[in-house]
C-alpha cells in the first residue's frame, strides 16, 4: 500500500509539468510580438531626415543614371523627377541637331535653298528667311507661302527647352513715302514681331519661350553696294539658342 502513494504522487507531479513548458512557450510569444511591436514605431522624423539626405547624396552623383537622377529619376529625367544639368544639356543639344537636321531636309525637298538658309552657329541653330519669301516689299504681313514652313518650325519648337530670338534686319535704303512704316526701325521690328505673332497667336506656342529684336541696317551680312547684296541683307533671322529657358522671377 506505501509503495502504491509512492508511485501515485509521482504521476500527479509528472501529470503538473506540462504547465511550466506552456508558460515559458506564452512568455516567449508576448517577447517576440514585444519585440515586433517596438520594431514597427519608426521615428516620423528621423525617417524623414534619412531620407532626404539619402535622395539628396543620390542627387549629387553623376553616375551611370544618365536619363535620370538618383531615386526620383525616370526615363525622362523630367516626368519622374528632375535630371541633373548634364542630362539635361545632351537631351537640348540632340534637340537642336534634329531640328537642323529637320529644317534642313524640309528646305531641300522643296527648293527653298535660295530663300532659307540653316547653319549651326556657336549661338545655337540660325534659320535665316529672305524678306521677299516671308513678306510683299515694304510691309510685315507674312505671305500665306512662308507658313508651311513656320509651321513645320514650331512643331520642333517644344522639344527644345532654349529660347527662341526672332530678328529683323533690313537694307540701308530708306522706307519708302507712305509706307506703313515711318523708319528701318519699325519695319525691322515689325516683321520680326509678325513671325512671333504667327508662332504664339496661331500656332499656340509659349510666349516665354521668344525674344523679339528689330536691327534695321545696323547688322548687315553683306556690303549695301548692290541691289544683290542689299537683298542680302533684308531677311529675318530665328536663331535657336544654346541656352536653357529661364524666365521665372527671382
Amino acid at each position: 500500500m506505501r509503495r502504491r502513494n509512492k508511485r501515485g504522487r509521482g504521476a500527479h507531479e509528472s501529470h503538473d509539468r506540462w504547465l511550466i513548458t506552456y508558460a515559458d512557450l506564452i512568455t516567449l510569444l508576448m517577447i517576440f510580438f514585444v519585440i515586433l511591436y517596438a520594431m514597427s514605431q519608426i521615428d516620423v522624423k528621423k525617417y524623414d531626415t534619412l531620407a532626404q539626405s539619402l535622395n539628396m547624396q543620390f542627387r549629387k552623383s553623376d553616375g551611370v543614371l544618365d536619363k535620370g537622377t538618383g531615386i526620383t529619376g525616370g526615363a525622362d529625367g523630367v516626368k519622374y523627377g528632375t535630371s541633373n544639368p548634364k542630362d539635361q544639356a545632351r537631351r537640348r543639344e540632340q534637340a537642336l541637331q534634329d531640328l537642323l537636321r529637320i529644317v534642313e531636309q524640309y528646305v531641300k525637298e522643296n527648293h527653298l535653298q535660295k530663300e532659307v538658309f540653316v547653319a549651326d552657329t556657336p549661338k545655337g541653330i540660325a534659320v535665316r528667311f529672305s524678306d521677299r519669301f516671308l513678306f510683299d516689299l515694304g510691309r510685315a504681313d507674312l505671305k500665306p507661302g512662308a507658313r508651311p514652313v513656320l509651321d513645320r518650325m514650331s512643331s520642333l519648337f517644344d522639344k527644345v527647352n532654349t529660347t527662341i530670338s526672332i530678328q529683323g534686319h533690313t537694307d540701308n535704303l530708306a522706307v519708302q513715302p507712305g509706307a506703313a512704316f515711318q523708319d528701318n526701325w519699325g519695319l525691322s521690328a515689325g516683321r520680326a514681331l509678325s513671325v512671333l505673332r504667327y508662332f504664339v497667336d496661331v500656332k499656340g506656342l509659349r510666349e516665354d519661350q521668344f525674344e523679339v529684336a528689330g536691327y534695321a541696317d545696323t547688322r548687315p551680312i553683306a556690303k549695301n553696294d548692290s541691289e544683290a547684296n542689299r537683298q542680302k541683307n533684308r531677311r529675318v533671322e530665328i536663331l535657336v539658342l544654346r541656352q536653357e529657358t529661364d524666365k521665372t522671377v527671382k
